[in-house]
């Protein structure tokens, strides 16, 4: 029996010196087959992340750019001419014949589309508009007024009248003011019409409509004919108020607009006495208007308005309203409906 047990035990000796079969063994062996990758990477990313860097890596000249060298003006000449016609691609400008084609029929078929549709649409404006009155009227039917001549600083007027050079400009403005309405023009162009009436002409609207006379010389020592200066060198200026106009408009209902003027601010000796030429109202008869196209030489009725014993150096604000049926002479909003307020100042 003790051979077999030695020769068993030899067996198992044996058996347990065999390195395959040793149980302690086995485990490690699996470990060193299976990390090694992971932890060489491991270190070499440590080694590289804490190894220092070397003087060629700081010379940071190395990294710029290098610089692209100059072109000679023959080079740059001859690749404009190249950019302009590259005879190897037969290409113009960077594009061949067939491109270029393409695109100028594209923007010629453009272009014809959208002049067509503006065409199409400013007929459509015109076929709708009536070129006699207007579609839609928003204005404020009460007329404004105006005044000629004005300053330099707006509705303020102010001269030495024995400076000429202090109020030539106004009688300049007054003068070309008065132009249409010098006596032969008027007698030309327009008719003589009854006072006192609304001269109505029922035709059809594409007829041209006559025009009532006014004549420079009814504004007597305010036409410029008597006294150049407008009483300017005398001191005793003249202005000249307008009504607007306003198409088919019927003023003072039957009744002529009357015309007032007086000092805003300060007593009325300051202003002295008013005179008005040809009269202080707006006469019927250049009533209605019809419209500029139509109405070719209306001439707008005037009242011209003398101030000849203003008192000298002092400065007087003057309104002049328009008074009558139907008139706003009073807008807070709008400081010319119905009225226009001006700064009158002579000095000696």
């Amino acid at each position: 029996m003790e051979p077999n047990t030695t020769a068993g035990g030899a067996d198992e000796q044996l058996h347990g010196d065999d390195p395959a079969n040793a149980p302690g063994d086995s485990e490690p062996k699996v470990e060193l087959e299976m990390v090694p990758a992971s932890v060489e990477e491991e270190e070499l990313e440590e080694l590289a992340q804490h190894q220092p860097l070397e003087r060629e890596d700081l010379d940071f000249e190395k990294w710029k750019p290098k610089p692209k060298p100059k072109k000679t003006f023959s080079q740059k000449i001859n690749e404009v001419k190249r950019y302009l016609w590259n005879p190897e691609t037969r290409e113009f400008m960077g594009r061949s014949g067939k491109s270029w084609s393409l695109i100028l029929l594209f923007y010629s078929a453009l272009y014809i589309f959208l002049a067509a549709m503006f065409a199409a649409c400013m007929w459509a404006l015109m076929w709708s508009i009536n070129p006699y009155a207007p579609t839609y009227n928003d204005r404020v039917m009460p007329p404004g007024m105006m005044m000629s001549p004005r300053g330099p600083n707006g509705f303020d007027i102010s001269f030495n009248a024995s400076d000429r050079n202090s109020w030539a400009k106004y009688v300049e403005a007054l003068e070309a003011s008065l132009n249409s309405y010098d006596d032969p023009i008027q007698e030309q162009r327009n008719i003589q019409c009854t006072q006192g009436a609304y001269f109505m002409q029922n035709d059809d609207e594409s007829v041209e409509r006559k025009a009532c006379q006014f004549k420079r010389s009814w504004l007597q020592k305010c036409s410029g004919l008597q006294d150049p200066s407008f009483g300017y060198s005398e001191g005793k200026p003249c202005i000249l108020l307008k009504m607007n106009r306003i198409l088919g408009y019927l003023p003072g209902d039957g009744t002529p607009i009357n015309v007032t003027c007086a000092a805003k601010r300060g007593g009325p000796e300051n202003l002295g006495d008013i005179e008005f030429f040809p009269e202080s109202i707006f006469n019927l008869m250049y009533y209605p208007y019809y419209g500029k196209r139509v109405h070719v030489n209306y001439t707008n009725p005037l009242v011209a308005v003398r101030f000849p014993s203003v008192q000298l150096d002092t400065h007087v604000s003057v309104q002049c309203k328009l008074n009558g049926k139907g008139i706003i002479n009073d807008s807070p909003t709008d400081r010319f409906l119905g009225s226009v307020t001006f700064s009158l100042e002579v000095g000696a």
